[in-house]
C-alpha cells in the first residue's frame, strides 16, 4: 500500500500515483466506479500521446453511461493499461490495483504536490 502522500486525487474522481520523480500512474476512484456501476468499456490515450491538465484523456462506458477520463496534469503518456481492453471490469474490481488506466512523465512535477490529498477528496465526495 502506498503511503498517502504519494497518492493524490482530483476533483473529477481520478487518483493519482507517484511512480517515480516525474511519473505518475492514474486511475479512477473507487467511489467513481460505484457511481458508474459495470464498466464495459474503456478508451485511452495512444502512448506518446501529449495530454493536458484538465482535457480529457479517454472515457469509460458502463451500463449506466459514458464519462469522461481527464488528465490531472500535463505530460506524455508512458503507458497504458491494455488489459482493460479485454477486461474493462478490472475497473470496477480493482480500481487502485488493476484497474489503473494511464502513466504520464509530467511536464512539472511540482504540480502533483496541487492536486487534492485523501482526507480534501474525502470531504468533497461527502459533500455530494
Amino acid at each position: 500500500m502506498a503511503a498517502p502522500d504519494e497518492i493524490r486525487y482530483t476533483q473529477e474522481h481520478e487518483w493519482v500515483q507517484r511512480t517515480g520523480p516525474d511519473a505518475v500512474r492514474v486511475g479512477i476512484t473507487d467511489h467513481a466506479q460505484q457511481q458508474l456501476g459495470d464498466v464495459v468499456f474503456v478508451q485511452l490515450p495512444e502512448v506518446g500521446e501529449q495530454v493536458q491538465a484538465g482535457g480529457a484523456m479517454g472515457e469509460v462506458e458502463s451500463t449506466k453511461s459514458v464519462a469522461d477520463i481527464y488528465a490531472p496534469l500535463s505530460g506524455e503518456v508512458s503507458a497504458r493499461n491494455d488489459r482493460l481492453q479485454d477486461e474493462p471490469e478490472l475497473v470496477n474490481s480493482a480500481p487502485q490495483g488493476d484497474g489503473w488506466m494511464v502513466e504520464i512523465r509530467l511536464e512539472d512535477p511540482e504540480r502533483f504536490d496541487e492536486l487534492l490529498s485523501a482526507s480534501d477528496y474525502q470531504a468533497l465526495i461527502d459533500q455530494g
